[in-house]
């Protein structure tokens, strides 16, 4: 990675947790309690869960178990990690990055709901971009591309031309489904090869072009 590195797009669609914010010990302590539930490895689990949905996570985990029943305890574990704001906090430079997005075509793209968002934004210190897609507005989890498409729509601007920030496995891949750019955030990414990888978003800055494109300057 050099201070040179700058990719154009006509918008960014950004994941929430382990991309602006660093809820790593809240999921811990959340999934780690439901993993010992059903008798299950812990450090399995916790391989599972980033990035998806959880009723998404636990028909991986759990592939007998009826959907109803997944979904039940989705909503359960929604509930739990909504309550618990202990230790979240804002991935380094993520309040820097968003202001210089202001004014400029980006959603917020995440696998959590409204008030989960909503909660975890706020204990960071962050203000949620204008435009959200969240778990309510899609009908299948990352790694389907399907929430990236629907913010790319919502922008108005082509799948092609969008570039996507992620941190997990599943976000990556639903990136790349989408047809988009990856940059991938944190020590998760660089598992699984996305088109740029950084460690935090210190130092990353956007800003708008003549012609209306964004253009993202990493390093």
């Amino acid at each position: 990675m050099t201070a040179t590195t700058v990719l154009t797009a006509r918008a960014l669609l950004l994941d929430m947790d382990g991309t602006l914010v660093n809820s790593d010990a809240v999921v811990e302590r959340c999934w780690r309690r439901w993993a010992d539930r059903h008798g299950l490895d812990a450090d399995e689990v916790m391989r599972v869960v980033h990035g998806r949905q959880g009723y998404a996570s636990m028909a991986v985990l759990l592939p007998d178990r009826p959907m109803e029943q997944n979904l039940a305890d989705n909503a359960r574990m929604l509930a739990e990690e909504t309550a618990d704001m202990d230790g979240v906090v804002e991935v380094p430079g993520a309040a820097a990055f968003l202001a210089s997005l202001a004014g400029l075509p980006h959603a917020l793209v995440t696998s959590a709901d409204v008030a989960l968002s909503t909660a975890r934004m706020a204990a960071a210190g962050l203000k949620p971009p204008a435009v959200r897609i969240t778990a309510e507005n899609v009908g299948a989890s990352k790694p389907d591309p399907e929430g990236f498409l629907k913010g790319a729509a919502e922008l108005g601007v082509a799948p092609e031309d969008c570039v996507v920030l992620e941190d997990s496995g599943a976000g990556i891949a639903a990136g790349r489904a989408a047809g988009m750019r990856v940059v991938g955030v944190g020590p998760r990414a660089g598992l699984h090869r996305p088109d740029v990888l950084v460690q935090d978003l210190t130092g990353m800055r956007a800003e708008g072009t003549a012609d209306g494109a964004v253009r993202l300057h990493i390093g």
